[in-house]
């Protein structure tokens, strides 16, 4: 924030013995919600992988980073492809990945890890909670 702006990346690692592990980074440079969320999810493969993992299921709140990485959705910007090319080789790590996509009130943790890497406050009630359907 603003867009573009710094980036902050947040990344939970939940294993499935219940164990967490949070990533709350500013990165030293600026640029677009794109590319803050390529940034964050090659931070998860990484962190995943360092921790051993062998299957992971990744779930993300930007549809069009997860689009990217899974294809066939492909992009013109530069700094945007390198960063889709190392999600994709990081991919390699592991026997088994899926990419899900969530929406942004699913993704509490992530969100609020971001967003204290920028030195923000919590976002707005109701994004690190569930939101009730009416």
């Amino acid at each position: 924030m603003p867009n573009p702006g710094k980036i902050g990346i947040g990344v939970l690692l939940l294993a499935p013995d219940g164990r967490r592990e949070e990533k709350s980074v500013l990165l030293n440079i600026s640029g677009c919600n794109n590319e803050a969320e390529l940034h964050a999810l090659c931070a998860a493969l990484e962190l995943a992988a360092t921790a051993g993992a062998r299957q992971l299921v990744l779930r993300g709140d930007s549809d069009v980073a997860l689009r990217y990485v899974r294809g066939p959705d492909t992009t013109q910007i530069a700094r945007l492809r390198l960063l889709v090319a190392d999600a994709r080789d990081r991919l390699r790590r592991f026997d088994e990945v899926q990419l899900l996509w969530i929406p942004r009130h699913r993704n509490g943790d992530a969100d609020r890890l971001s967003r204290l890497a920028l030195g923000l406050p919590p976002g707005p009630a109701g994004i690190a909670g569930s939101r009730r359907r009416r």
